[in-house]
């Protein structure tokens, strides 16, 4: 077995910072939804996807992808999302074999009571803090991690 390439001091505290990154927010994020709005972020983002599709509809399989998790991780918390009346499953009219996410009255209600104070702490943690051009740079970094992550989960 070779020798493995090993980071550079640069590449490395890049690396720290990112993990450092991926580890922490999440949790901030969670702790704010929490504490205003008694959902968890990834809660929030499965109601919030719901809101910004066509009529609060959207595809198990669609949805899973615009929110970055699995199936079963979304299936679990479509469930809890379903016994608060925030949303309701259907069986997809054009494929019997897929299933639908439907927003509900209640769930779009608590996602745009929800919006204002995630979007503020949103700011204040990611986009304030950074410049724009830092920002943008960040958006194009994040996208190409992501597309490779997804790269090697169909590998």
């Amino acid at each position: 077995m070779s020798e493995p390439l090993w980071l550079t001091h640069e590449e490395r505290s890049t690396w720290l910072a990112l993990t450092g990154l991926i580890t922490k927010l999440p949790g901030a994020l969670d702790a704010q939804l929490t504490r205003d709005a008694g959902l968890s972020f990834y809660e929030y983002m499965v109601l919030a996807m719901l809101a910004e599709s066509d009529d609060g509809v959207l595809r198990m399989s669609a949805l899973a992808e615009l929110t970055n998790g699995s199936l079963s991780r979304l299936s679990h918390v479509v469930q809890r999302l379903e016994r608060q009346e925030l949303v309701r499953r259907e069986t997809c009219a054009d494929d019997r074999r897929a299933t639908n996410a439907i927003l509900t009255d209640a769930g779009r209600s608590r996602v745009e009571s929800a919006a204002p104070g995630h979007v503020q702490h949103a700011r204040t943690l990611v986009v304030d803090a950074v410049s724009a051009e830092d920002l943008a740079t960040f958006g194009r970094v994040g996208e190409a991690i992501l597309d490779r992550v997804a790269d090697q989960r169909r590998n």
